[in-house]
């Protein structure tokens, strides 16, 4: 009978029993009130009658009582305790109306209250069969007070209290069907949200990617430990707003770049917080880490919000570093097996040739042999250059950690770089405060920066200053070394390579310049990397024009710090 009940959620179910605590609520008010009907209207009632009045209302607050008491602490047998109630109500209400006089009384109002009840908890059917049982009974009431009155008024008035009553169970049941259907409904959508919400949080917790979440203005709402990670901060959780940090500049930037012109949906940036004081503020558990410089790979998606009032934009974070170093960890197992037999395999014979074609020099005198002895010879030099850098990464050669004194280092360095390129003077400029030292062998960051500048070279406009190298400190005073060029910078399709060994996009290149540059510095304690920056001026769209930087980061003075990976 009461099946239905048992199919329901958890949720829907307590809700009947909530239901039916509210109606013993009410019962006690009625009871309540029937003894203060007595106190103001006992002249309407015989004096036998107004004591016999008294003990049944008296009995039915005790009753109220007890049912609602057994509602709260004995959540057993629901179907029994309503049926249970709802019949000592309709055989109160019935005992009070015939004490009362019958319809004369106006007690017949009060078999509303239950009726309405069971039309709420019960069955239709259940609910219909006490409405006509009610029905009859004032009917059976009023036609025997025909035979002691002569009068015919009160039948019709119980056959409109019996229609009503009846017409009151199937509307409100009908009623109470449907919002009982629609919390089923929402009770359960809620579950299956709350899994869902489940299901995302573990995912967003394990996903190696980072996941931000935030709205048109770059407030974070939602994040993830990997996030958390490459951004390098710590905390219970992500909410702040992306321009809040200066560290998280090139992030805010490159999101409004992309709400500008969605087709930007990936960009690559460098965060290095290290200490900076405006994340520290925002909240008393949230610091920075110090060791971390993540160059991310990131990319931008809107959520379908339409229609919901509110805007959320996706961020994701991919460590681009990690992914370097597995393409290069790949190409160097080859590699390694390639080295030990690559002395006499290959030199030897670069050297037959490169002899051969000096002598052949000698002897022709044409232009067009010339020009082929020329290109035997190039590309001699080259292959031999490939071989000598390729042996190079098998010496492990011990750096000279003593401290070398930078400003003239690079002053010195910048003057040989110009008269060696016969370049203009002022095409290279340099900003280097005195007296700064930093641990780096000298020769090894020699070629490291001479390999950037030949780089810088071959894209800068050869304007004055059109190359630079800056000396600077990050917000956790570590030196920095920029080399930059006025060129274009490197597209994210060539940054994804950019120190992978043997990637290049020069015919001349052998593709380990960087590489080597990078694995010298990491041999130094320090780090190489290429960041994206805008610039002031701004492209012809109107947009800040982006370009990038080669930065060396060098380890802290006096101490060496833990090597990359």
């Amino acid at each position: 009978m009461f099946a239905r009940l048992q199919a329901l959620t958890a949720d829907s179910r307590a809700t009947f029993w909530r239901s039916l605590q509210t109606l013993n609520a009410t019962r006690v008010v009625i009871a309540l009130v029937l003894l203060v009907y007595l106190s103001f209207d006992s002249r309407g009632l015989h004096a036998v009658d107004q004591y016999f009045y008294l003990k049944i209302c008296l009995a039915y607050l005790g009753l109220s009582i007890g049912f609602a008491l057994s509602a709260v602490y004995v959540q057993r047998r629901f179907s029994v305790q309503l049926l249970s109630q709802i019949a000592c109500d309709l055989g109160i209400i019935s005992v009070l109306y015939l004490a009362g006089g019958g319809m004369r009384s106006g007690l017949a109002i009060l078999y509303l209250f239950p009726l309405a009840g069971l039309a709420i908890l019960a069955p239709l059917v259940i609910a219909l069969f006490c409405a006509s049982l009610v029905t009859l009974f004032l009917l059976g009431d009023s036609t025997w007070q025909i035979f002691l009155t002569d009068s015919d008024r009160d039948v019709m008035q119980a056959g409109l209290y019996g229609a009503a009553f009846l017409s009151a169970v199937l509307v409100v049941n009908r009623m109470a069907a449907k919002l009982i259907g629609q919390e089923e409904l929402a009770s359960r959508r809620g579950v299956e949200i709350n899994v869902q919400q489940a299901v995302n949080r573990l995912v967003m917790a394990n996903i190696g990617d980072g996941i931000l979440v935030v709205d048109a203005h770059g407030q974070v709402f939602a994040g993830n430990p990997a996030a958390q990670q490459m951004l390098g901060l710590v905390g219970p959780e992500l909410t702040f707003k992306l321009s809040a940090a200066a560290s998280l500049a090139p992030l805010t930037q490159a999101y409004e770049a992309w709400r500008a012109d969605a087709t930007r949906s990936t960009a690559f940036v460098t965060i290095k917080p290290f200490n900076d004081a405006a994340l520290e503020g925002l909240t008393a558990a949230w610091s920075a880490r110090r060791d971390l410089a993540a160059h991310l790979k990131v990319r931008f998606a809107a959520a379908d919000t339409d229609g919901l009032g509110a805007e959320r934009s996706v961020i994701f974070l991919q460590d681009v570093t990690g992914i370097e170093n597995q393409a290069q960890q790949l190409k160097l197992a080859s590699m390694g097996r390639l080295t030990a037999s690559i002395a006499h395999e290959v030199r030897n014979p670069l050297s037959a040739i490169g002899h051969a074609t000096s002598l052949l020099g000698e002897d022709l005198s044409d232009p067009v042999h010339q020009r082929l002895l020329k290109i035997v010879g190039d590309n001699v030099a080259r292959v031999n250059r490939m071989v000598e850098d390729i042996l190079q990464l098998s010496r492990k050669v011990q750096p000279h950690s003593e401290p070398l004194a930078l400003d003239g280092f690079l002053a010195e360095l910048r003057s040989e770089f110009i008269e060696t390129h016969n370049l203009a003077p002022d095409i290279l400029g340099l900003t280097a405060a005195a007296d700064t030292q930093v641990r780096f062998d000298a020769l090894h960051l020699r070629e490291v920066v001479l390999n950037l500048l030949n780089n810088a070279v071959r894209y800068a406009s050869g304007g004055p200053a059109s190359i630079r190298l800056n000396v600077v400190r990050d917000s956790a005073q570590r030196l920095e070394l920029h080399v930059q060029d006025d060129g274009p910078g490197i597209s994210p399709e060539v940054r994804a390579h950019l120190f992978e060994p043997f990637y290049t996009t020069s015919s001349k290149g052998t593709g380990l310049g960087l590489y080597l540059a990078r694995e010298l510095c990491l041999n130094n304690e320090a780090r190489l990397d290429y960041e994206y920056r805008f610039d002031n001026n701004t492209g012809a769209d109107g947009s800040p024009s982006l370009s990038g930087r080669f930065v060396i980061t060098f380890a802290w003075p006096g101490q060496k710090q833990g090597k990359a990976v």
